[in-house]
């Protein structure tokens, strides 16, 4: 088993950091994280490739295969005036399907995931790695040294470097990342309010074809039944059911593209020379602003795009591209097509053209794989809108909520609870309250076409500062997408009052809640880093601490990842007695989608060993989940005892060239700390620094016999383990902070509404720690404390 010896960063370490990461060798490791980075860029055999692409239709392309049922109908609302209206249409519809997800997404976006991993914040902890934009400035430097943490160098004069210094020189500028994030994510919610919503409605309206008299309330009413039964049955995943739903999305892509050449050859091939782009042109040329307008129903032949990159996780990127140039792409043109060769003669038919260019025979068969796909659809979004939350979670943007894991193979299928029941909520309140799809249309389109300009954005960062690539490219890239999007983003402004308010109130809300929370959460992190208390206060009070040590083990959890929080002292202060041992366990989350379990935790100690103080570091990635068990206890104390093993080993070999070479680098990397940052550190630091180093290096001044050496070595791992284990068995108590914010007398009104109010609410209502722990509530302890902001 390999260890490292580490410095603590800030000079608030008093003893060695051991990664037990339980790895052979470095080179190993090495050579292990590179085979793992191209997993997804290896060759697949063609038969494993093709199984592949099948299964992520099911998965991936759900969303963007149901836009059929409903683009005409809000393309022309009030019916087509010109049969070359319809030519214009689906131009406009060839070139966006071309332009945006072949293009953009398919060939150019998909290839910017983070080890497979899609979505806004996918790529924002992608960007995190190569430039120091995260807002809590958690990070070590051995967390750089995880296999997953994979990151570019940049030579110094180099644009990207230029780019990197430019993001980290001022906060604003970090802080605008992070909105733009938020705000994308807050939009991919509105698409899982929004996607169930007029995909079931869509579906549904097929009953009123067949049955004309049929009024629309009960379609509506069929509508949010199936809404009712579709979010009920989230909690049971969808690992039960989805293996249906490739063949689902499967035979539906192969019913539409086979319809669309019934219909091309029963109706007329004249629609084809919509191929040409010139029809765009005498499109707008001869519809004006109404023209310009039904762009914004246009734009939802390209909604699911976006879904496409959050649902990436499970499949290679290979095998989504061979996916859609193969089935999806062409029977997307192919339906697109077949209903305007239809809407060419039956004008009039623009509402319910897709179920009316059906066939008798198979009318009602067709019905049904439509509502199943709809439904397909519907849970491709929410398991995107559930993965996006638990990622904003993990940045410390989001409220603490429930996880629950909905499968024992798919760690990355999970169900949230509370989220599950508001997008319900909010879902049928949007199906029911509308009085059309033409309105709930717009509202779709007002989200989808703001994601994508945020991942536009987000993607030119990535050109940047990840791939390197020449300013021309990413001019050429930036150029086309912002012509497209911008184009589409301004014929939905015209439709803000007749529905396309909806997303933006809602993500306005979601963005609200996510941003108080991401400043209450930042400026408790700043406070117990300001205000954490000195080695030398707490050397100053003796291997006692000034108090009765009493049998157990304390362990303290703290955000902090290096010196003592001011919980401690608060504690110490007002309490009479500590623990025996005393560990600081601090939960953190980085800019990786995964840490490995042998990688997870850090262990170090804190002051002289008679102290009995440790840290202990649980290192967390976005897609990581804490387990409602016993196991996190069990691995934190595995890894203190295995620290104390290695440490005795590493006093254990004082003549070995080993210890010798381990030596070297703790006085090293203790000597760069103090050559890089004793001038800005104050007395007490340096006083702090020169005693961890004493204690770093003192086994060396031991006499050179290695066996009376070995002995005493051993003998005290010895006593000391068993002085672990004698207090482990007598209790563990879980001390945890309860830090209240509150903004000052002489804030501004706004901060103080933000402070008191929201973030206050947000806390009462969001999940203990203690929960997200399991911790007994007969071994809980919380300190209390308040910070003013």
């Amino acid at each position: 088993m390999a260890s490292r010896v580490e410095s603590d960063e800030d000079g608030d370490n008093k003893g060695s950091m051991w990664d037990l990461d339980q790895k052979l060798d470095q080179p190993m490791d090495e050579e292990a994280g590179r085979l793992k980075n191209m997993y997804r860029e290896k060759k697949f055999s063609a038969v494993l490739l093709l199984r592949l692409a099948f299964q992520s239709l099911g998965v991936v392309y759900g969303d963007l295969g149901t836009s059929p049922l409903y683009v005409f109908y809000n393309t022309f609302p009030h019916g087509v005036k010109d049969p070359e209206d319809v030519i214009g249409a689906l131009s406009l519809i060839i070139y966006s399907l071309t332009l945006v997800p072949l293009l953009k997404y398919v060939f150019v976006v998909l290839r910017a995931n983070d080890n497979g991993q899609g979505g806004t914040f996918a790529l924002y902890s992608l960007l995190c790695r190569h430039a120091k934009i995260k807002t809590i400035p958690n990070q070590h430097r051995t967390d750089e040294e995880l296999t997953t943490y994979s990151r570019s160098t940049f030579q110094e004069k180099s644009f990207a470097a230029k780019t990197k210094r430019w993001l980290e020189e001022q906060a604003t500028r970090r802080s605008a990342i992070l909105i733009l994030v938020l705000v994308g994510t807050c939009m991919v919610i509105g698409d899982g309010i929004l996607t169930p919503a007029i995909s079931v409605l869509s579906a549904a309206g097929g009953i009123k074809v067949n049955k004309p008299h049929m009024s629309n309330g009960v379609v509506v009413l069929v509508a949010v039944v199936i809404l009712v039964g579709f979010f009920s049955m989230q909690h049971y995943g969808t690992d039960r059911v989805s293996w249906l739903f490739a063949p689902i999305v499967l035979l539906w892509f192969l019913l539409i593209g086979g319809i669309g050449i019934f219909n091309i050859w029963k109706h007329g091939s004249s629609v084809l020379k919509a191929f040409s782009p010139v029809y765009i042109y005498r499109y707008f040329k001869r519809g004006g602003q109404e023209g310009w307008t039904s762009l914004g129903g246009i734009m939802l032949s390209i909604t699911g795009t976006e879904a496409l990159f959050a649902d990436l996780a499970h499949f290679p990127v290979s095998a989504v591209q061979l996916a859609f140039t193969l089935i999806v792409f062409p029977c997307l043109l192919l339906a697109y097509s077949g209903q305007a060769a239809y809407l060419m003669n039956n004008l009039d038919h623009s509402q319910d053209v897709f179920y009316r260019s059906i066939p008798d025979r198979i009318y009602w068969p067709v019905f049904v794989v439509a509502t199943a796909a709809a439904i397909v659809a519907s849970q491709a979004t929410i398991t995107a809108t559930f993965s996006i939350i638990k990622q904003a979670l993990a940045h410390g943007c989001f409220p603490r909520v429930k996880v629950v894991y909905t499968s024992k193979t798919f760690l990355g299928q999970i169900y949230i609870p509370d989220i599950n029941w508001i997008l319900m909520i909010l879902c049928i309140s949007v199906t029911a309250g509308f009085e059309n799809q033409n309105q709930i249309g717009n509202a779709y389109g007002t989200a989808v076409v703001i994601v994508m300009l945020v991942t536009t954005f987000l993607m030119i960062m990535i050109m940047i500062l990840v791939w390197r690539c020449h300013w021309i490219l990413v001019l050429i890239f930036t150029g086309l997408s912002l012509i497209v999007e911008c184009t589409y983003f301004s014929s939905v402004l015209f439709k803000i009052d007749q529905g396309g308010w909806v997303p933006l109130v809602i993500a306005g809300a979601f963005l609200v809640i996510m941003y108080v929370w991401h400043y209450g959460t930042v400026k408790r992190y700043e406070f117990e880093m300001h205000s954490k208390v000195s080695m030398a206060w707490i050397l100053g009070l003796g291997p006692s601490l000034g108090l009765v040590r009493v049998p157990g083990i304390g362990l303290v959890y703290t955000e902090l990842a290096s010196g003592v929080p001011h919980i401690f002292s608060h504690f110490i202060t007002n309490l009479p007695a500590i623990h025996s041992v005393v560990v600081f366990v601090c939960v953190k989350y980085l800019p990786v989608y995964t840490v490995p379990e042998e990688e997870r935790f850090l262990v170090k100690r804190i002051g002289p060993k008679n102290f009995r103080m440790f840290r202990c570091v649980a290192r967390y990635g976005y897609k990581d989940l804490h387990k409602k068990d016993e196991s996190f206890e069990k691995k934190l104390f595995d890894n203190l005892f295995m620290f104390v093993r290695l440490e005795s080993m590493m006093e254990g070999c004082s003549d070995s060239d080993e210890y010798s070479l381990c030596g070297q680098k703790t006085v090293q990397s203790m000597d760069g700390m103090l050559s890089n940052n004793g001038n800005t550190r104050t007395a007490s630091s340096n006083m702090d620094i020169s005693v961890s180093s004493l204690d770093s290096i003192e086994p060396a001044k031991s006499p050179p016999h290695v066996k009376s050496s070995g002995q005493t070595s051993s003998q005290t791992e010895v006593d000391e383990l068993e002085f672990l284990n004698n207090n482990r068995d007598a209790g563990v108590v879980h001390i945890l902070g309860n830090t209240v914010v509150r903004a000052r007398r002489d804030s501004r009104f706004y901060k103080k509404i933000a402070v008191d109010y929201i973030y206050a609410f947000l806390r009462k209502i969001c999940r203990e720690n203690s929960v997200i722990f399991n911790v007994p509530h007969e071994s809980l302890l919380n300190v209390g404390q308040i910070f003013y902001v």
